[in-house]
């Protein structure tokens, strides 16, 4: 059986007609997964049951109730849940944490009878930019394995890239499912905040986590994403069916050129030139001004880590998670959470704590919050002239392992791009649009589109659009 390439429409027609059965599917997609992990360490865990969950598929495909994710190999993010299983979020805090319920999206894949490959490596806590900062040592790129693949889901992007499951399931706090997306040459997609429900999801900074999709094409991106949508009453912010507007063409596409002067690599830039033309042949091309998303980096890094220090506050050594015993029970909260958090998680709840701290709040948070619906108010007034925005999905291509583990301001700066959508709440859908050499290697670079909140099927349809006329 051929893997390379394989999508979800082209597997469902396979089960479907019976070309292959679930079991062999998932046989296949083990095996692979077995062999090519260690390289990786794109899973933290290969699921050893995957036969019955299989053998469960294939009972549902001959009794004629399978859906479109009936049989699909896939893999999820270390974050959510699936009851009885770990779920470490890829920190030692966690290590042997086992899931007490599912996530609302693991029990809506469960209902198609979907396979769960594994759970895939991450930033701990999703605290990152480059899959490096896991405790269980980082993800490589498939592409080049001397380059880090993305963060934080860089490991469902890889398992994704490498053929080791047909689509996976990630989260996107500020870019975290696109930018691996982009660095792994696969189809990433951020919904509108509150599309899917957060339910199971172990919180990193609430206002703007969100689970995604990553698949081989936008097609398959967008029927992950419908089967796992939804209003649920378990997530007070999760949005009515009828916030979301139906799926049609978008016809103008904004470039905010000014933005694109800096940081941005000269062939990272070049493809992205290249893309336009290739649009323009459908879609009428115009500049934007976005003044405010210059601020955004800055907003998104005293918001994300004032919302993380809160949410990580309940990992405390006393109620779950590994403990460590100290002198006292100050020692106890010191010892847990110093051995327990790696140092990025560190280094955010650190800064998070000061920013919300009592004669600090005023001059950071605050500020940062007064420039986040500043930002959301440009992104309206932008959306009122044009359908969708389009942007590099990131800077640069994927750089080399370590290269700026020391240098955490330029690991940063590589979201410059995706941290607006997450300050804003509005959908965001990353797709290849080429590759770039780097000392001997090709390596994938994406192209961004945005749209409105709610405009998910829309961006969807964009995308689609893009690939065929990309192809």
């Amino acid at each position: 059986m051929t893997l390379e390439g394989l999508t979800i429409a082209r597997a469902r027609e396979m089960l479907d007609t019976r070309e292959v059965s679930a079991v062999e599917l998932a046989r296949a997609y083990v095996a692979r997964a077995q062999e090519h992990n260690d390289a990786l360490n794109a899973y933290l865990e290969i699921f050893a049951d995957w036969e019955a969950q299989a053998a469960h598929a294939d009972a549902l495909i001959a009794e004629g109730r399978a859906g479109a994710l009936t049989g699909i190999p896939i893999a999820v993010k270390d974050n959510i849940l699936i009851e009885g299983r770990i779920a470490s979020s890829a920190s030692k805090i966690l290590e042997n944490y086992t899931a007490r319920y599912d996530a609302t999206v693991i029990e809506k894949l469960k209902a198609q009878g979907a396979v769960f490959t594994g759970r895939t490596n991450m930033d701990e806590f999703a605290l990152g930019s480059s899959t490096e900062n896991s405790a269980f040592g980082p993800t490589r790129n498939p592409h080049d394995t001397t380059r880090i693949p993305g963060g934080t889901s860089g490991g469902s992007a890889a398992a994704v890239a490498a053929d080791i499951a047909v689509a996976a399931l990630g989260s996107d706090t500020g870019g975290s499912i696109r930018q691996p997306a982009a660095l792994c040459g696969v189809v990433g997609f951020k919904p509108t905040y509150g599309a899917v429900s957060r339910y199971g999801l172990m919180a990193a900074a609430s206002s703007l986590d969100q689970i995604g999709t990553l698949a081989k094409t936008t097609h398959d991106a967008h029927t992950l994403f419908t089967a796992i949508s939804g209003q649920d009453t378990r997530d007070a912010t999760s949005l009515p069916d009828t916030f979301f507007t139906s799926m049609r063409k978008p016809k103008k596409i904004g470039v905010p050129r000014a933005l694109l002067a800096e940081g941005v690599d000269a062939d990272v830039h070049d493809a992205f030139m290249r893309s336009l033309d290739t649009l323009s042949q459908e879609y009428d091309i115009v500049d934007i001004e976005l003044p405010t998303m210059r601020s955004a980096l800055a907003a998104y890094y005293i918001i994300n880590p004032a919302e993380v220090s809160t949410n990580l506050a309940r990992y405390d050594g006393l109620r779950y998670g590994v403990a460590h015993a100290g002198e006292s029970l100050i020692d106890d909260y010191r010892q847990t959470r110093g051995r327990g958090f790696g140092a990025e998680t560190r280094r955010r709840v650190l800064i998070g704590t000061f920013v919300l701290s009592s004669g600090y709040a005023d001059a950071y948070y605050r500020k940062a919050t007064a420039v986040r619906t500043a930002i959301r108010d440009d992104f309206r007034r932008v959306f009122d002239d044009v359908d969708a925005i389009a942007t590099p999905t990131s800077p640069t291509p994927a750089f080399l392992l370590g290269e700026k583990a020391d240098d955490p301001l330029a690991m940063y700066a590589a979201d410059v791009f995706t941290v607006p959508v997450n300050l804003t709440g509005v959908p965001a859908l990353s797709v290849p649009m080429g590759t770039v050499d780097r000392d001997g290697a090709t390596l994938p670079v994406g192209i961004q589109f945005l749209a409105p909140q709610g405009a998910d099927a829309s961006l969807c349809a964009l995308g689609m659009q893009y690939e065929a006329l990309h192809s």
